[in-house]
């Protein structure tokens, strides 16, 4: 997790520093942390572009148009470079949104690692279903591998 943090630094999201690292076999496949996409303005650029939505509960969320989560920002850097990251693990700064979840499911990773719970009961219902395993690791000192 050390290196996961240290990814998260590079973030250009004003609201939030998250980084991601995906790992097989014990070696970096890919990092990514939240920002905009490559050659476009970032929000410590020019300010947020906040939207609202509502969620099926009623709860309103605000999310950044301008920003990439750090998870999708790894798969990228991984597709680009065609390193293959099924039943590799993915080390997380803080738990993947839901949109996120999604796509790391669908990618075929085996266990997301991370730090911070961030709305983790909007990705219950997705993890009944899945086979990925979603572990917390301790926020200082993690022993458990490259991430």
């Amino acid at each position: 997790m050390t290196i996961t943090r240290q990814v998260a630094e590079r973030s250009t999201c004003l609201r939030a520093k998250v980084g991601a690292i995906i790992v097989r076999d014990r070696s970096i496949l890919a990092t990514g942390y939240n920002g905009s996409p490559a050659g476009l303005p970032h929000c410590t650029d020019i300010g947020c572009l906040i939207y609202e939505s509502r969620t099926p509960d009623g709860d309103i969320e605000q999310n950044c148009y301008r920003t990439i989560h750090a998870e999708i920002n790894a798969i990228t850097q991984a597709a680009k470079n065609g390193s293959a990251i099924s039943d590799a693990d993915v080390y997380v700064t803080h738990t993947p949104c839901i949109h996120c979840m999604k796509v790391l499911i669908n990618t075929g990773v085996r266990t997301v690692y991370y730090d911070k719970p961030y709305k983790l009961r909007t990705i219950d219902e997705l993890l009944k279903y899945a086979r990925v395993k979603l572990v917390q690791v301790k926020a200082e000192g993690a022993a458990d591998g490259p991430g």
